[in-house]
């Protein structure tokens, strides 16, 4: 017998976030985002426990994941609300990028709103409150699914030095950390990207897992290493970093971050034209079939067995199957949720149960 198609969420919390809908994208983008988490926050007692008819359940990384969607880091940098985020129904929610010191970010406005392509341009520039600051949210909350951690560097530490703050996050999030993303991909800090070449990634990767290795024997428990990586690189890129990450150890890659290439926009129509211009990352719809390449390359030549985190321009349900068929085990949204709040997480599941 078909399982029967998950109903709507209908309750009270979720009829106010869909209310709200409409008020939050008439606000500078920035300030919606936090306003809508503000909103999250209150609404958390009045969520009904997401039920799903099936099973969907996914064993990725060594963890149990109770269905593929996850939500990707940026979206709560600093773990203030873990479980707010969680009680939406998220399988697993990726904190942070964070940092080992607090930083502001770059100037505002940072981020702006393309509605007519449902996208977003952001240059935030690793805005967080610090690793010291998170790790104690994290310790607080009641969270009880998988729990990401997105580690980075500060901005103004030396590119030559960059391991130093990678392995500085490492050792205050292992413990609190179901996984943890080293995030080497983000366009808004000056020079990040180049680490995900092989100089880089020797130097940036050889010293996290070893300090992995010190904290595994400390801990005793393995939390999984991933790379995350950007949307941007040549095929030939591509496959150098897939040697790299097989030759050395690393766990799982999250693919895609957001692009700075305009072409995946097209022509922008005359009210957003501005919008598009600025500087930073694209991402939402356009960013999608930039994504699925990604991950089609990464899973030719990885093979079946490598644990790969589909990220990047989910705007519908129709998106996220498409990232699973291209070879993702797990996935995870950003754009769409911030301008669909959880409805797209219920579209999404009820999608996998036509």
């Amino acid at each position: 017998m078909r399982p029967q198609r998950r109903p709507s969420n209908a309750g009270a919390a979720s009829l106010i976030a869909r209310a709200s809908l409409p008020i939050l994208t008439r606000l500078n983008p920035e300030l919606a985002h936090d306003v809508g988490l503000a909103g999250l926050r209150w609404l958390r007692p009045l969520w009904p426990a997401l039920e799903l008819p099936g099973d969907l359940s996914v064993r990725c990384l060594g963890l149990n994941f109770a269905h593929p969607v996850g939500l990707a880091a940026g979206f709560d940098k600093n773990g203030d609300f873990l479980d707010a985020l969680g009680a939406t129904g998220f399988s697993h929610v990726e904190l942070g990028t964070v940092t080992p010191r607090p930083q502001p970010g770059n100037p505002k406005p940072r981020m702006f709103r393309i509605a007519e392509a449902r996208a977003l341009i952001n240059r935030m520039g690793f805005n967080n409150k610090g690793v010291d600051h998170l790790i104690a949210r994290v310790s607080r909350s009641r969270y009880r699914g998988i729990r990401g951690i997105s580690i980075g560097k500060n901005f103004d530490t030396p590119l030559q030095n960059a391991q130093d703050d990678y392995v500085a996050c490492l050792r205050k999030v292992y413990a609190l950390a179901d996984y943890i993303a080293v995030n080497i991909s983000s366009p808004n800090t000056a020079r990040l990207r180049e680490l995900q070449a092989h100089e880089g990634l020797q130097r940036i990767l050889g010293a996290l897992l070893e300090e992995r290795r010190i904290l595994q024997e400390r801990h005793g428990k393995r939390v999984p290493l991933l790379v995350k990586v950007s949307p941007d690189l040549t095929r030939e890129q591509i496959s150098a970093l897939t040697q790299d990450l097989r030759s050395l150890g690393v766990d799982g890659v999250i693919a895609t971050n957001t692009t700075i290439e305009r072409g995946a926009l097209g022509a922008a129509p005359a009210s957003a034209a501005a919008a598009a211009a600025e500087a930073g990352g694209l991402s939402g719809a356009p960013l999608h079939p930039l994504s699925v390449m990604v991950i089609t390359q990464l899973r030719a030549e990885l093979g079946a067995s490598f644990p790969i985190i589909g990220v990047g321009g989910i705007v519908s349900a129709d998106h996220a199957l498409a990232t699973l068929r291209a070879g993702a085990n797990l996935i995870q949204i950003y754009t769409g949720f911030a301008l669909r709040g959880p409805m797209l997480l219920e579209e999404i599941l009820n999608g996998f149960f036509p």
